[in-house]
């Protein structure tokens, strides 16, 4: 596929850029006043017949000039695209809206941020299920038979839980118990604190063995409730993007994936396995309603483990120049805050 010469990819990234920064299909004459290439209009034309025909560019059915095809932008994002770094001073504003003391709102502020800065719709995914472990516990009373559960995990999520009990317990126990789980089960997964509270619980006191054994399953639910949870932000962006707006049915098509979240979320587990960003463009995702349409992801850690990944959704027609960087950094921010924050 890297089988185009100089002149051809010059042509091909003029056209791709221009077309980019104005959504009007472009006609050689532009191209060659834009190119820097000192070639006739009948030169140009040629080489735009040949990428053409190489499914690079294509020609829309009411103009004279042309416009890129998935194949040319995926072309041009591999080869001829220079990305710019973000500047510093942006960068630190950034990192100050990733706070790690907020742990809560860190997934939902990367989230916006990414919408807020790409005008397209920002995703982020949470810690798999299997990536959820704990950090913290704490038990607040709230009156004789209820408790209120507190779970921290080392993602910096925070899930609250309400424990019905049949007998009330006092704040000295309850400290206890926050102090026996977090000493003996912090780092672990829930599954592996079931598996190990069921060998411990025998030698505990058993009137402690019912808040222990309520605390576990609530905590499993919260970590369910997590296991394929997304934040997307700025969808309604996306209404606003003329090549996407065009066609209603397509655009209803993608909210509704937006809402059953499987199908997003398989695309985004990919970029979970891989590293750096990940650009899918139109067809390349696999999924019908991303067709005019492009997806940036890139993984974040935790201490150096991939636990979820952030992306924008957006058209085909995107300053990828501008995008990739405010996501790959994005990425590093997250995994910064949130590694920091373990």
């Amino acid at each position: 596929m890297n089988s185009l010469d100089a002149r051809s990819q010059i042509l091909l990234k003029t056209l791709i850029e221009r077309y980019i920064a104005d959504g009007q299909p472009v006609g050689s004459r532009a191209l060659s006043r834009f190119s820097g290439l000192e070639l006739s209009p009948a030169t140009v034309r040629n080489v735009m017949s040949d990428l053409e025909e190489m499914g690079f560019i294509a020609s829309p059915h009411t103009s004279a000039g042309r416009i890129p095809t998935a194949r040319g932008y995926r072309f041009f994002v591999d080869a001829l695209l220079t990305v710019q770094p973000l500047e510093r001073a942006r960068v630190d504003e950034l990192q100050g809206q990733l706070q790690p003391n907020q742990p809560r709102r860190l997934l939902n502020s990367a989230s916006h941020l990414l919408s807020d800065l790409t005008q397209f719709a920002g995703v982020v995914v949470a810690p798999r299920k299997d990536a959820v472990r704990i950090r913290q516990f704490e038990f607040i009373s709230l009156s004789e038979n209820r408790i209120l559960l507190i779970i921290v995990t080392t993602a910096g999520d925070v899930q609250n839980r309400i424990l019905l009990t049949r007998r009330s317990y006092s704040a000295n126990e309850l400290s206890h118990a926050a102090t026996y789980l977090n000493e003996h089960f912090a780092g672990l997964s829930f599954d592996d604190i079931r598996r190990r509270l069921k060998d411990e619980l025998r030698q505990l006191r058993s009137d402690m063995t019912e808040l222990m054994t309520a605390t576990v399953d609530a905590g499993s639910e919260a970590a369910e409730e997590t296991a394929t949870n997304y934040v997307i932000s700025g969808e309604t962006n996306l209404l606003d993007v003329e090549d996407l707006s065009s066609n209603m049915s397509r655009l209803r098509e993608l909210f509704k994936l937006f809402d059953q979240k499987t199908g997003l979320m398989q695309l985004l587990d990919l970029s979970n396995r891989a590293e750096g960003v990940q650009i899918f463009i139109g067809g390349e995702s696999g999924l019908a309603p991303l067709d005019g349409c492009s997806v940036i992801t890139a993984p974040y850690e935790v201490n150096g483990q991939v636990v979820g990944s952030v992306g924008v959704i957006g058209p085909t027609r995107m300053a990828y120049d501008r995008v990739i960087p405010i996501v790959d950094i994005t990425a590093r921010l997250l995994s910064n805050a949130l590694s920091s924050n373990h």
